[in-house]
């Protein structure tokens, strides 16, 4: 039987749960790592632009669409295109994205718990070790943290959206908050930190090409969560009263704020701990930083703060950052929940349990393909490169096909739904909106030059990632 529609209780709910959806792991090491290596802050300046300019109008366009058709990605392509079945091929792409980027946010998540665990059991040491990690992802272990994180998430999502998403997202959001501005106080307090904030704050323009602004623009899209079809599911929770236009304004404010902030705790902590750093020797990863970097700049604080000491620093780390990797798969695995539940017409216990099935076995395939299982560590071979099963799911759906399903949103908008649609959607609960400058701006830009642009950075990564063949 299908369930009715469940909504969020108020404003501050959905902005707590779209800001967790969007404050992840990379807002907290990946997005002050690049900065820092491509201009510090000309590139937060040209960041800053393209979350205005570029993403906000897709943001809106996305949570416009979901509370006018009330369903799934799938569900809402289906409901305002009944005539046309090519549009629906785009909503199911909208609901395989989140569930594959599901898998491999699950591994990472699971990752981050287990270093959690041996912070406050006190095995820091063995963290900081250079070979530790690689023995990690091939431990037995895994499966006893992917049981635990297993359940956290569906205990959340059972929840419904009042009851798991919005109560979690109120009670961790602050959480995370807090924790990173105790974080990032600490970390200032440290000899050299004011080295960090140079490297990340003073512009560098000469180091701006076309491929840092091609990553600029591709780091505030996956920031935000757009083409996930997060905010099209968190959309069709809105009533027709609330105000989606200043609650979408509101979520990329804070989730550009706490990347910003961020960088205030990660390029310090860093330079205090070796102020010789090179800012362009640091990896792209946020995998490598978080789990091969972080631990042994922990360690390194034993000197000046003792070990334990070093070991509640690490704990706060690790903490807050499984808070932003689980407020993130929550909202990633609510897109095709939402969607099982609503075209198989079951509760959304069964929809979880079959979603809970798939999700584990997948992530165990990905979780094994470090050199525990030969098959799905040489996987395949593209680029010139040996790839993995956790290469491919990063590779397709994390890096490829996010640009795709907002050119898409883009396009639906542009020459099916219309744009006074939208415009009279993003209107509910906000009657001046159509008169605005910036319903003005949406209306041009979501139908000429963003379209392009994203284009372009498709075809580019396209071209990139699996032909080793870069346009910029």
């Amino acid at each position: 039987m299908s369930e009715q529609r469940d909504q969020f209780s108020s404003k501050i709910g959905f902005i707590l749960a779209a800001a967790g959806s969007a404050v992840g792991i990379g807002n907290l090491v990946g997005f002050p790592v690049a900065a820092t290596k491509n201009g510090g802050g000309a590139f937060l300046i040209i960041y800053a632009l393209f979350v205005a300019f570029i993403c906000v109008p897709v943001m809106l366009a996305e949570m416009g669409l979901g509370r006018r058709a009330q369903k799934s990605p799938l569900g809402s392509y289906k409901a305002l295109s009944p005539n046309n079945k090519g549009w629906h091929l785009a909503g199911l792409l909208a609901v395989i994205t989140p569930f594959m980027i599901a898998v491999f946010y699950m591994v990472i998540t699971v990752w981050i718990f287990g270093y959690l665990w041996h912070s406050v059991t006190g095995n820091l040491d063995m963290l900081a070790d250079a070979e530790y990690f690689g023995q990690f992802v091939n431990d037995y272990g895994f499966v006893g943290f992917l049981i635990a994180v297993t359940i956290i998430v569906n205990v959340i999502l059972l929840g419904g959206v009042r009851q798991g998403i919005e109560k979690a997202a109120k009670f961790l959001m602050p959480a995370l908050f807090i924790m990173l501005i105790l974080l990032v106080i600490f970390v200032l307090s440290l000899d050299n930190a004011v080295l960090g904030l140079e490297f990340y704050l003073v512009p560098d323009f000469s180091k701006i090409d076309g491929s840092v602004i091609n990553g600029a623009l591709s780091q505030a899209f996956f920031s935000l969560s757009l083409g996930m079809g997060i905010l099209i599911t968190y959309g069709s929770y809105f009533s027709r009263r609330d105000d989606i236009v200043t609650s979408g304004k509101l979520v990329a404010l804070t989730d550009t704020a706490v990347a910003f902030t961020a960088g205030l705790m990660t390029l310090p902590a860093i330079f205090a701990i070796n102020p010789n750093t090179n800012p362009d020797s640091l990896s792209d990863s946020s995998v490598s930083m978080i789990f091969s970097f972080f631990p042994q700049i922990f360690i390194a604080l034993e000197g000046v703060v003792g070990y334990v000491g070093a070991s509640i620093a690490a704990t706060i780390f690790f903490l807050l950052t499984f808070i932003a990797a689980i407020t993130s798969l929550v909202s990633i695995l609510e897109v095709p929940t939402a969607a099982v539940i609503e075209q198989a017409k079951i509760s959304r216990k069964k929809a979880l349990l079959v979603m809970g099935i798939a999700v584990t076995v997948l992530t165990l395939i990905a979780a094994t393909s470090f050199g525990f299982v030969p098959a799905f560590t040489e996987f395949t071979f593209y680029a010139d490169t040996p790839k993995s099963v956790f290469d491919v799911i990063y590779d397709v759906f994390y890096d490829t096909i996010l640009p795709l399903n907002g050119l898409l949103i883009c396009l639906f908008v542009s020459f099916h739904w219309r744009r006074k649609n939208l415009d009279a959607e993003l209107a509910e609960g906000n009657p001046g909106y159509p008169n605005t400058l910036l319903a003005k701006y949406v209306r041009l830009s979501i139908c000429t030059f963003i379209p392009l642009i994203l284009a372009a950075v498709f075809i580019n990564t396209v071209l990139t990632k699996f032909f080793a063949y870069p346009i910029f």
